[in-house]
């Protein structure tokens, strides 16, 4: 069966803030939560599908994703992982404190191994790099590993405790006396904030941070056909992670240039092409821009315009588009013709045009002797 749309699951428009997802999901999956359903397997699949779509529109990477490709964006890409997922801290905090607690505390989870933040960077890309790909270099400051202490955070290894207060667990459990009872709780250590470990001599450096903001160099392979705001994620070149978790992403966010003569829908391009009078009446062969991948430029190619072509008459030409960037296929390029009418004619050329009118009369093409006709039926 297909999935339903994230943002009906949670009962919300796509323009609804983070803060508007975060409340409704809180309402469906106190709702729907096994708790308070018992035995419930309808219930059960729905906290299963409210919690899916949480996870999906909370982060905007992937909630991004999902608005320009759907579920289809973010299945098998960092999509939907289940409960053991990042971003529901707070949330499960909520209710499970709704159920007595039982020795839940969103702080454990929080101490362990924590994926560092993404980093978000703009580029601007040309119309041709955009529509062929390019490579590109771009530098990005972000956290390393102290080159002095190499990210203990200390002047020396002996300058490193372990926390006398939590024992380096980085956690203390804590007793409180509820309605309910006394309620055993694991809170982070204030002592060590959570890292188990104190330091008697912080390092010089990094003052016992044990990172340092240094400058990097990333290369690009962007690829063909990516479009105006289009995101290109690329896996663990964002911040450190905390307690040997991996890094953060970087989220490259794509501006693209306007062209002179080409615009652009989708995978589809649309051109406007001036004939003369008598190119569209004789029909004529001509050459007209057109997208060239193997040069990765502007080229050209050879199109026929037939007899008799009609102001803003549209061609298409089949497979002559932007490449689809997932590799799924090609756009086609359109073509409208725009006739110019001749201006500033001498007293020669009017007189051809006037014997031209003169010898195909009011029959000369069928639209206007339809016209005519419908004008003397109206006033008979």
């Amino acid at each position: 069966m297909s999935k339903r749309d994230y943002y009906e699951v949670l009962g919300v428009d796509k323009s609804a803030s983070d803060s508007d997802i975060k409340g409704a999901y809180r309402k469906k999956a106190m709702k729907y939560h096994p708790d308070r359903n018992p035995g419930d397997k309808e219930a059960e699949e729905k906290f299963k599908e409210v919690s899916e779509a949480y996870e999906i529109l909370s982060d905007e990477q992937k909630r991004s994703q999902y608005d320009q490709f759907g579920h289809e964006g973010v299945n098998g890409n960092g999509g939907y992982s289940g409960f053991g997922g990042g971003g529901f801290d707070d949330i499960f905090s909520d209710i499970f404190d709704m159920f007595g607690g039982g020795g839940f505390s969103s702080s454990g989870r929080r101490n362990g191994p924590q994926m560092g933040p993404n980093l978000k960077v703009n580029i601007h890309l040309s119309f041709e790099e955009a529509v062929f790909g390019v490579e590109k270099d771009i530098k990005i400051n972000r956290n390393e590993e102290c080159s002095k202490c190499n990210g203990k955070g200390a002047q020396d290894e002996s300058d490193i405790h372990t926390c006398d207060k939590c024992n380096g667990t980085g956690q203390v459990r804590v007793n409180q006396r509820t309605p309910f009872g006394v309620m055993q709780s694991v809170r982070t250590c204030d002592k060590c904030h959570g890292e188990g470990k104190t330091i008697s001599k912080p390092c010089s450096n990094c003052s016992g941070k044990g990172t340092e903001k240094r400058t990097r160099k990333i290369h690009l392979n962007i690829p063909a056909g990516v479009d105006n705001g289009s995101i290109l994620p690329l896996r663990g070149e964002g911040e450190l992670g905390t307690n040997g978790g991996s890094r953060g992403d970087l989220l490259v966010y794509i501006s693209v240039d306007s062209h002179p003569f080409f615009t652009r829908e989708n995978n589809d391009i649309f051109s406007e092409i001036p004939i003369t009078f008598i190119q569209a009446t004789l029909g004529d062969e001509i050459e007209i821009p057109s997208l060239d991948e193997k040069k990765k430029a502007i080229g050209r190619v050879k199109f026929t315009i037939p007899e008799g072509t009609q102001p803003n008459k549209i061609f298409r030409l089949k497979g002559k588009g932007v490449s689809n960037p997932n590799g799924y296929g090609k756009g086609d390029q359109y073509v409208q013709i725009k006739i110019e009418v001749p201006t500033d004619l001498n007293e020669e050329q009017k007189d051809i045009l006037r014997k031209f009118g003169e010898v195909t009369g009011s029959d000369a093409t069928k639209e206007t002797k339809g016209f005519w006709d419908k004008i003397k039926d109206y006033f008979s």
